[in-house]
């Protein structure tokens, strides 16, 4: 497995594995997870405005580590280690989420 980040106007924003270079920019071009970056909020803020740069690059050691630290502490079981999903690297809300928990 391979890690990339995507950064947003040069700001790393969020981390993924995957098998190779053409699989993550299949992920980071497609459409849905482009949207999830329009919802979600950072600092009250959407993470991405639709006209800011988005970058695909290779995840440095730190990034690498959220990563790894993330599968560590998965509460869902079931994931294994060739599951996909994405770690953020900045505070993220889900407006559509209706818990009180921050």
């Amino acid at each position: 497995m391979k890690y990339f980040t995507v950064e947003i106007g040069g700001r790393p924003i969020a981390c993924f594995r995957s098998e190779d270079q053409e699989d993550a920019e299949h992920f980071f071009e497609a459409e849905d997870f482009r949207e999830d970056l329009t919802i979600l909020l950072s600092d009250g803020k959407p993470l991405w405005d639709g006209r800011a740069a988005l970058n695909l690059r290779e995840a440095n050691a730190a990034e690498k580590g959220e990563v790894d630290q993330a599968y560590e502490f998965d509460a869902d079981l079931q994931t294994e280690a060739d599951d996909e999903f994405v770690v953020f690297l900045v505070p993220v809300t889900d407006p559509a989420d209706d818990s009180d928990d921050e």
